[in-house]
């Protein structure tokens, strides 16, 4: 297929990789962009650590727990300057609070806030504000006890990160720590045994390319990839990272050292995945005198 500029743009963006790299990748796999994102990887021109998501959209994350029972909430908006309004984020408290009523995002949508709907809730606000919004997305996990933690936060209770960690146990304090550790590290589930499999797969498949460009004999390159792949699961899933507190133990180790068991996580951050309309108000302004 033919590879046009918009393209090989948006697998820099993804990558890091320079232009001639990047056009070379999406050649090499006929317009593939994830493929073109492994096909990097694998000659060492991208991170490995690179997210194929750029944060975005504007907004907040509000989250809420009570009684073993937590929930996070994104509400999203066109600017920053509106995330920041008091009426907005009323609005985000006022859903988050909702949430803990309902099992899934439909449900809080029909949700019942006042004498309104979420889903008319959000609608007011839109021609009030002036600017377009929507409840994205919705985390529920339940535990014994559930910690939360927000990042950047706006007010109390949201941010531009929301975390919650539910565990088996008392929390002692625990809990608030390891939510901060899931801000900072972002890991990609708790456990090996709940990784995507498409996402080991993917990986594992990268890892043994890179192996077998080394030279090295079969049974070293097998040896290479399962001492790379230990360190993958370590990397990506939560339990066996590295305690941002503690580098010394893992989380799991500080969960119980702490006595309690990590039974569930959730972060949610605010654009996760979209990709921000960038204005060139210069091109616009000359496009506008020349008519």
């Amino acid at each position: 297929m033919a590879i046009t500029a918009a393209m090989v743009k948006e697998l820099r963006d993804l990558s890091g990789a320079g232009m001639m790299d990047a056009k070379r990748a999406l050649t090499e796999t006929d317009g593939d962009m994830q493929a073109a994102v492994d096909w990097l990887r694998t000659k060492g021109l991208a991170s490995a650590a690179k997210k194929s998501g750029r944060t975005a959209a504007e907004g907040l994350v509000g989250v809420s727990s009570a009684n073993g029972v937590g929930v996070a909430v994104e509400v999203n908006s066109e600017t920053d300057f509106v995330a920041k309004n008091a009426d907005f984020q009323s609005m985000v408290a006022s859903i988050a609070a909702a949430a803990m009523n309902v099992a899934d995002l439909d449900a809080l949508l029909a949700s019942p806030v006042g004498d309104k709907t979420v889903s008319e809730l959000v609608t007011d606000k839109v021609a009030t504000i002036g600017e377009n919004m929507h409840v994205r997305r919705m985390a529920r996990i339940e535990g014994d006890t559930v910690a939360s933690y927000v990042h950047n936060a706006a007010a109390p209770g949201m941010g531009k990160i929301g975390v919650l960690v539910a565990m088996k146990g008392t929390d002692n304090g625990i809990g608030h720590q390891i939510a901060m550790h899931v801000a900072a590290a972002n890991p990609a589930s708790l456990s090996q045994s709940d990784l995507d499999p498409a996402m080991i797969e993917r990986e594992k498949n990268v890892l043994t390319e890179q192996a077998r460009e080394s030279g090295k004999p079969d049974n070293i390159i097998e040896n290479m990839i399962k001492g790379r792949m230990k360190k993958f699961f370590e990397e990506v899933t939560l339990l066996n990272q590295k305690f941002v507190i503690n580098p010394d133990i893992t989380v799991a180790q500080a969960a119980s050292e702490a006595g309690v068991e990590i039974v569930g996580f959730a972060r949610l951050e605010v654009g996760e995945g979209i990709e921000k309309r960038v204005e060139d108000f210069a091109a616009e302004v000359a496009k506008t005198i020349g008519g």
